[in-house]
């Protein structure tokens, strides 16, 4: 055996490994600027397709969205890999919400996470991919760039498992996300994005969203206690009957039409609704939406377990067309570039909207119409199955002030001025708004109950003169259409001939 064998130097091994090196980089730069990016891809797909043949490992991607839809199986996983303790995991994401108290944390991007069920080793790995930037007009006159991200989660396992992780593992992580998803929610306010960041063709959520921090509940509400037990019993009653729902054939939905004047608590009602069902609101401006497919893709994008809102629902779209005895406007001819900034949302969108095919994307959700006018609004947004409850937001009421006489001054006993309040309550329409703005003016409840009851005697003699003012009006317009009666029957006595624009021009 020859022992005389001479080992590289270590310089020698240092260029040989920078030659190799340099060559790698050089071979690179070749593909990458010769080879077209379709065929680099084709064959890195046809070499992993080959080494996965001799692997007894097998995949299942969990794509972000599923058709339409967000990928509810990605939303349960996505929370579940969150909580798998692996201390070789390198990158986290952080963060903290505002307003919230507990810290978020979720996997990085392309981080690997180890898991067992029931004896079973699973590898979870979260794959982001951004695309290039698109460039997107509007009809506003400009174009702006966007950039938008794809995500997919892989879950790898040893094949002989696949029936097990199936039917059993994935179940088993859609239960967990629910309570884990439930226990850690914070309510959320979600609105329409604008079209500087929206593009509808690209699959991103159109909602932007903010912390509902919004301290209203039942207890505090200024209402009627019958009006409070009848709504908690209703929505009670409305969580408890899925089933019920599915056998009569009918979308699981609930839909409330709250109206009255302004400043009687609609905002509030609503906001009380969202923190007893633990429910998400999304704020829906249907003056924002450009057409009914886009009214359609909105309601399809908000998820179950909330309360969609459309606030002043008589200003939000035309009703003029369902008028008695107007005719169709006719139609208005589009080219290409020319927009409109009128609404398109039509009446007939917007019923398919509540009970339509449409209205079954979804379930457990509640849908709020607020108005000041009920009286613009068409029948046909009233009758049940889309409007199922309807609440008159009042002026307040004697059970009202007590309950903010309370809520401001923290006053549970009788009190001499807040009696005498409650007595100008009862004959003057003032709202809760009004009167909470009142009882604000001071910590002291005497002083804030005097300036209550000083600006109640003002209201009231307001009232009176306004309801003199307008009955002298209707007085004086009486008399002048008597006189006027009376100065034609007069002339048709002295002339004798019949004035031919009062009959309208038929002679």
């Amino acid at each position: 055996m020859n022992r005389n064998i001479r080992l590289p130097s270590a310089k020698s091994l240092i260029s040989t490994a920078a030659s190799v090196t340099a060559t790698a980089m050089l071979l690179r730069s070749f593909t990458r600027d010769l080879i077209p990016d379709e065929l680099r891809h084709f064959f890195f797909n046809r070499l992993h397709h080959l080494l996965s043949t001799f692997s007894n490992e097998i995949s299942v991607i969990i794509d972000e969205f599923d058709g339409l839809n967000k990928n509810q199986l990605f939303e349960a996983a996505e929370i579940y890999i969150a909580t798998i303790p692996n201390p070789s995991t390198k990158c986290f994401r952080a963060s903290l919400p505002e307003k919230e108290k507990k810290i978020h944390v979720s996997i990085g991007r392309n981080e690997e996470l180890v898991d067992t069920f029931s004896g079973i080793k699973l590898k979870w790995s979260l794959v982001s991919e951004e695309t290039q930037a698109r460039y997107i007009p509007y009809s506003s006159g400009y174009n702006y760039s966007m950039k938008s991200e794809v995500k997919y989660i892989v879950l790898c396992f040893h094949q002989k498992h696949k029936i097990k992780v199936i039917d059993e593992y994935l179940p088993f992580i859609l239960e967990k996300s629910k309570s884990l998803k439930e226990e850690k929610k914070t309510l959320k306010l979600h609105t329409l994005k604008t079209e500087r960041n929206y593009d509808p063709h690209i699959r991103t959520s159109p909602w932007q969203s903010v912390i509902l921090d919004h301290p209203s509940n039942f207890e505090t509400l200024a209402m009627d206690d019958d009006m409070k037990t009848m709504i908690v019993d209703d929505l009670d009653r409305f969580l408890k009957r899925k089933e019920f729902y599915r056998k009569v054939g009918k979308a699981w939905k609930r839909g409330y039409l709250l109206f009255g004047p302004p400043g009687t608590g609609k905002s509030s009602l609503i906001a009380a609704m969202a923190n007893y069902l633990n429910f998400d609101v999304y704020d829906l401006e249907l003056t924002d939406i450009r057409c009914n497919s886009d009214l359609r893709k909105l309601v399809i994008s908000t998820a179950n377990r909330s309360i969609l809102v459309v606030e002043d629902i008589d200003a939000s779209i035309d009703l003029s067309q369902r008028k008695k005895g107007e005719p169709k406007p006719p139609p208005q001819l589009f080219f290409l570039g020319q927009s409109s900034q009128e609404p398109k949302v039509t009446l007939s969108g917007l019923l398919n909207f509540i009970d339509g095919l449409w209205s079954s994307c979804g379930d457990e959700r509640i849908i709020v119409f607020t108005t000041n006018h009920i009286e613009k609004l068409d029948p046909a947004l009233l009758r049940p199955g889309r409007m199922d409850v309807h609440i008159h937001m009042t002026y307040c009421s004697p059970c009202g002030f007590r309950r903010l006489v309370n809520n401001y001054l923290g006053m549970t006993g009788p009190h001499p001025l807040a009696l005498e309040a409650e007595g100008l309550i009862s004959s003057t329409k003032v709202t809760p708004a009004e009167v909470g703005e009142q009882l604000l003016k001071s910590d002291d409840p005497a002083v804030a109950l005097k300036g209550l009851i000083e600006f109640l005697d003002c209201k009231k003699e307001s009232e009176m003169s306004g309801e003199e003012e307008e009955e002298e009006e209707v007085t004086t317009k009486q008399e002048e259409e008597n006189n006027s009666l009376m100065g034609w029957e007069e002339g048709l006595e002295n002339e004798n001939e019949v004035p031919i624009e009062f009959l309208g021009g038929n002679f």
